[in-house]
C-alpha cells in the first residue's frame, strides 16, 4: 500500500508464522539456496589433558614459532621441545610445516634428548594433531596430548621459552624459508649446547 506494488498487496495480509509455512515448502526450497556454515569437529588424535610427569623426565611441551612473513612470503618456522622436568630445549627448523618436512625434524629432535621421551604434549595446532604424527609417536611408544579448551596455561611453559630463547637470540626479523637447513644446522651444532650446557646461570655477589 504504502509503495503502490501490487505484486505484495497478497503477501501484506500473511502472517509471520504462515511465511515460515511457504518457506518450508519444496517450491520456495528449490529457488532459495542456502549454504550451511562449515561445522568444525573436535579430533580424536591426542588426549586433552595436562601431562603429569611426577618428576620424571620425557615429557616434552611442543611449539611452532614462526620467523615472520615478507611481503606475503612465509619465512622459517621454528620447532621447539622443552622438558617439563629438566627443562632440556631442542630447538629445530623447517622450512614448511607440511607433513614432509615436519616428521622427519620431530624423529631427529626425539633423538636429541638425553633420556627416553615418554610424553609429547602440545596445542591444537594441525601440524601436530594429524595421523602421519600421530604414528610416528605410536611407534616410539610416546603418549600424545594436547591443551585443553579454555586452559590458555596448559603450554605456556614452551611459551614462555619461545620469547627467552627463539626470539632473544633470532628475534622477529624475516629469514627466508631456504634458509631452514642452515639454521636447522646453528641450533643443532651451536645454541642448543650452549642453551643447555654452557649457558651461564649464576648471580653476581658483592662483597664488601
Amino acid at each position: 500500500k504504502e509503495f503502490g506494488d501490487a505484486k505484495y498487496e497478497r503477501l501484506a495480509g500473511i502472517s509471520v508464522s504462515h511465511l515460515y509455512n511457504l518457506r518450508r515448502g519444496k517450491a520456495y526450497r528449490n529457488i532459495r539456496t542456502y549454504f550451511g556454515k562449515t561445522r568444525s569437529k573436535a579430533s580424536s588424535i591426542g588426549e586433552r589433558r595436562k601431562p603429569n610427569p611426577q618428576g620424571k623426565p620425557g615429557y616434552l611441551r611442543v611449539d611452532t614459532v614462526h620467523q615472520g612473513d615478507l611481503d606475503g612470503i612465509k619465512g622459517v618456522y621454528h620447532i621447539n621441545a622443552v622438558d617439563e622436568v629438566t627443562q632440556h630445549e631442542v630447538l629445530c627448523s623447517v622450512e614448511k610445516i607440511s607433513e614432509r618436512y615436519l616428521i622427519p625434524v620431530l624423529e631427529m629432535q626425539i633423538d636429541q634428548f638425553p633420556f627416553v621421551i615418554l610424553g609429547f604434549h602440545t596445542d591444537n595446532g594441525s601440524e601436530y594433531i594429524n595421523k602421519q604424527v600421530a604414528k610416528l609417536l605410536n611407534k616410539l611408544l610416546i603418549e600424545l596430548t594436547k591443551s585443553r579448551a579454555r586452559h590458555s596455561n596448559d603450554n605456556a611453559l614452551v611459551e614462555s621459552k619461545n620469547g627467552s630463547i627463539v626470539r632473544k637470540h633470532l628475534g622477529y626479523v624475516h629469514i627466508p624459508q631456504r634458509w631452514a637447513p642452515l639454521v636447522n644446522e646453528f641450533f643443532m651444532n651451536y645454541l642448543n649446547p650452549y642453551v643447555n650446557y654452557h649457558r651461564p646461570c649464576f648471580f653476581p655477589e658483592v662483597r664488601t
